[in-house]
């Protein structure tokens, strides 16, 4: 039996296959390995056995091959090895050297470019394929979902609120933008799904949409919610304004000369800036001025004052009458005006209460009348 010593030092197959060629030291196989001329290392592991027929095939190196091992290039087949590296067997004759007991023979050249070649082509397929992935399907945001699930929320007779749902899968928007008869109104951070607006008109009708908005892009509008501001009480109706009066003596008209019913234009004037309050009530009233001052409670008013409304005589020989007049006027109807929550229509009575009056040998007796008074 032949030991691996009898096997003389030198560059021979790789008996792992993995490369070209692989050092021998005499005893043992180094990780000295080349490729091509190229010299690296790469730790074979376990030795392989030395059959003692195949030891005998392995021609022992001449000294000569070994010299300047370490110290000039020696040259391998297909480039030259570093100084310092173990020898090379030079000679055209290595790639057909008998093969290192136990070792492989290295595959022949054309097979290894054909190898080579096929994981070539591999590389450029795969690489072909992942390209083709990133053109046909590339990298989209997530969609921007269009805000549903719209209702509205507790309202005032000044304010709306409103709900929506947020987006069931993906990203929170940037914000919502709240948007009314097609205009931008106001906005919420995209965290937020609510929205509350002051300052309305009561007894209103109003048509809100909600717009998500991420990166600067916009989702498609929500559907249109209507949300309306609560009615206020007839009694909270603000008198004000210019008034047109329908007068008709109902009581106590036979003392009087002329025509029972007629139209007069009065004017209302609140005496706080908003809501309603007490007011003055000023205009003309069978020719003659007049102006009261009414106190409100609820929706009713209630004032007095004096004037000359019906003189005691006719044409050249009238005179005045200090009459006392007692107004009691209750709102009936109220809408919205200029935003504001304002009576639309009343209506009440006008008592007129006229002492005995006399001037020469003219006199007036004692009388009183009562009128309805009906404003729009």
């Amino acid at each position: 039996m032949v030991t691996p010593a009898a096997i003389p030092p030198g560059w021979y197959a790789d008996p792992a296959g993995r490369h070209q060629y692989r050092y021998w030291e005499g005893a043992a196989w180094t990780a000295s390995v080349a490729d091509a001329g190229v010299m690296t290392t790469d730790p074979l592991g376990p030795a392989p056995p030395v059959p003692a027929s195949a030891a005998a095939q392995v021609p022992p190196l001449p000294a000569a091959q070994l010299s300047g091992a370490g110290t000039a290039p020696v040259t391998l087949p297909g480039g030259p090895v570093p100084p310092g590296s173990p020898a090379m067997p030079g000679g055209p004759a290595m790639p057909g050297a008998p093969a290192m007991p136990g070792a492989p023979a290295a595959p022949p050249p054309a097979r290894r470019r054909r190898a080579g070649l096929v994981i070539a082509i591999a590389v450029v397929v795969v690489l072909g394929l992942i390209g083709g992935l990133l053109v046909l399907a590339p990298w989209r945001p997530p969609p921007l979902l269009r805000p549903t699930g719209l209702v509205a929320g507790p309202s005032t007779t000044s304010s709306i609120t409103f709900h929506w749902a947020g987006p069931a899968t993906g990203p929170l928007p940037d914000r919502y933008l709240i948007m009314r008869d097609g205009v931008v109104i106001g906005s919420v951070r995209g965290a937020v799904t609510s929205y509350r607006r002051a300052g309305l008109p009561p007894a209103t009708a109003l048509q809100y949409r909600v717009v998500a908005e991420r990166g600067g892009k916009r989702s498609r509008q929500s559907a249109v919610l209507v949300v309306r501001t609560v009615t206020p009480p007839v009694s909270a109706a603000r008198l004000q304004g210019p008034w047109t009066i329908q007068v008709k003596i109902i009581r106590g008209g036979s003392s009087l000369h002329g025509a029972k019913r007629w139209t007069e234009n009065w004017t209302a004037r609140p005496k706080c800036a908003a809501g309603p309050c007490d007011v003055v009530l000023t205009g003309m009233i069978n020719g003659h001025s007049f102006r009261a001052r009414l106190a409100r409670s609820g929706a009713v008013y209630k004032g007095k004052t004096t004037a000359n409304v019906f003189p005691c005589g006719t044409g050249a020989n009238s005179f005045p009458i200090h009459s006392a007049l007692r107004f009691r006027i209750k709102v009936s109807a109220a809408n919205v005006g200029s935003g504001a929550w304002v009576a639309s229509s009343w209506a009440g009575t006008m008592g007129v209460s006229s002492p005995y009056t006399s001037s020469g040998l003219f006199y007036c007796s004692q009388s009183s009348q009562t009128a309805s008074l009906t404003g729009s």
